[in-house]
């Protein structure tokens, strides 16, 4: 089932569950943690802002979260040709809602620093923007020190992902999410001592914004790309394993702006993460292999809080099919997909 949501409204109903679960184009449900029924510790907010450059073959990615009993932020440097991460983070205990994430994604500005390193995103008119520092970051090539100043532009015909689901065992649990691809990304990086000038075209960047209350342990699978195929917009988001999908998946072609509307998808993971994947799905519109280049991987165990994340970027090629029946010849277009596993 592919229920489209047409009408703006309120997410949750006074029992704290979703009004109308769906997908839609444009973010129509009014997100207010006032009518969780969850504690605060239990609710998970996030931006999270992905910049891939094909020219320059690299990926930058920022995360600034507010996951209740803690805030986490990170940034993370992948070296599409040395095949290596560079990556810091840092947490604050108990946010509970205070670190300035919106219940929209609308205009906005937040910002985080430490000794280390330094976030802020903000968002005015069609204009996202993301800088972030840290001077002592140590990267793939052995230069220290990164900078950026990014600019992602949001045209007012850009559709986004939206999907509005909830947990068959709890209803109260619910996920909100609105994904952005294909925007076009300019802007400056400093590395070491090696500066960067993106210009038009060169980058393109997504923008993952959630909110929701989870159920305590959860497996995700994931996968984004965005960029230009024959001059054209051309991206896609990929997703299963999280909430009850039953009203709608999240899975979509993203073609010169429009969304094209998947169903269900499969990812086939070998043992080893960096060996070749395959991604399809049901409605044989997708059908893509994917070559990694680097495996993002992250692991916590503290007894009762548990993280295993495979971030894996790298190439796919295959096709994809729009609605009319168009197919799309895709060849060594950069993204990444994961498998994530978290339980707290």
């Amino acid at each position: 089932m592919q229920h489209e949501v047409k009408k703006t409204q309120n997410l949750l109903n006074s029992g704290g569950e979703i009004v109308e679960e769906g997908w839609a184009r444009r973010p129509l449900w009014r997100y207010d943690r006032r009518h969780i029924k969850a504690n605060k510790w239990r609710i998970k907010e996030w931006d999270y802002y992905s910049v891939m450059s094909h020219d320059h073959k690299f990926s930058l990615c920022v995360t600034f979260s507010d996951l209740g009993y803690a805030g986490l932020f990170a940034l993370a440097f992948i070296d599409f040709e040395r095949k290596a991460v560079a990556q810091i983070d840092a947490t604050k205990l108990f946010p509970k809602g205070k670190l300035g994430l919106q219940p929209h994604s609308g205009d906005y500005a937040v910002g985080w620093a430490n000794d280390k390193f330094r976030i802020a995103l903000s968002r005015k008119g069609n204009k996202r923007r993301v800088i972030v520092g840290a001077p002592s970051l140590l990267l793939p090539d052995g230069s220290v020190g990164l900078d950026a100043d990014l600019t992602l532009e949001q045209p007012k015909n850009l559709e986004s992902l939206n999907i509005a689901t909830s947990w068959s065992e709890n209803r109260r649990a619910f996920y909100l999410n609105e994904k952005i691809n294909c925007m076009p990304t300019t802007g400056k990086v400093r590395l070491g001592e090696r500066h960067l000038t993106l210009n038009s075209n060169e980058a393109f960047g997504l923008l993952d914004w959630g909110r929701g209350v989870w159920t305590y342990s959860n497996r995700w699978f994931w996968s984004s790309a965005s960029g230009l195929l024959d001059e054209r917009t051309f991206g896609f988001n990929l997703g299963y394993g999280f909430s009850d999908r039953s009203p709608a998946s999240e899975n979509a072609i993203i073609y010169d702006n429009k969304i094209y509307k998947l169903e269900e998808v499969k990812f086939e993971i070998p043992p080893s993460y960096t060996d070749q994947w395959k991604i399809t799905s049901s409605d044989n519109r997708f059908e893509m292999t994917f070559d990694p280049v680097v495996d993002r991987q992250t692991e916590t165990n503290l007894l009762v809080i548990k993280s295993d994340q495979h971030q894996v970027f790298g190439y796919f090629n295959g096709y994809a099919t729009l609605n009319d029946g168009t197919r799309l010849l895709v060849k060594d277009f950069p993204g990444f997909a994961e498998d994530v596993y978290n339980r707290f």
